[in-house]
């Protein structure tokens, strides 16, 4: 799918076919059963994104809200945008073992992990990585990569 001009993300949901609407949902579903308080769901950079409110946090390098997670259905995939994760080496290593023990492959850029179907992802890893990044963690985070 080209970037999509959804203004919720429901309307995202139903702009894609059926099969692949089931996939973005149930990822949807798994992140939003993760989130901690104080993330909001929107659309943003044409797709689902799970951010900081400007209101919580206005300091951003680009005035955009801080994006934490976010999810794409891409042309021949889906990317599932894991920021916290990529902000923190030893997150980074919990995912990647956490393939690496469901036997799957990894296919990550520096946030993005890209993946063809929901059996390549080990989804209960990824619901614990999501939940165990409050907010307040979070900023600290990108607070200390803006000193670097």
């Amino acid at each position: 799918m080209a970037r999509s001009t959804a203004a919720t993300v429901d309307g995202y949901l139903a702009e894609l076919p059926p099969e692949r609407r089931a996939v973005a949902a149930a990822l949807r579903a798994l992140i939003v059963g993760h989130l901690p308080d104080g993330y909001v769901e929107t659309i943003n950079w044409g797709m689902p994104s799970y951010e900081v409110p400007l209101s919580r946090y206005p300091d951003t390098y680009n005035g955009q809200p801080l994006g934490y997670v976010a999810f794409a259905a891409q042309k021949n995939g889906y990317s599932l945008y894991l920021s916290g994760v990529s902000m923190d080496p030893d997150k980074e290593a919990a995912l990647r073992a956490a393939f690496a023990q469901a036997g799957k492959k990894l296919d990550m850029g520096k946030a993005c992990v890209r993946f063809r179907k929901l059996d390549d992802l080990p989804l209960p890893a990824i619901g614990a990585l999501i939940a165990g990044i409050p907010v307040a963690d979070f900023i600290a985070s990108y607070e200390r990569s803006r000193q670097r």
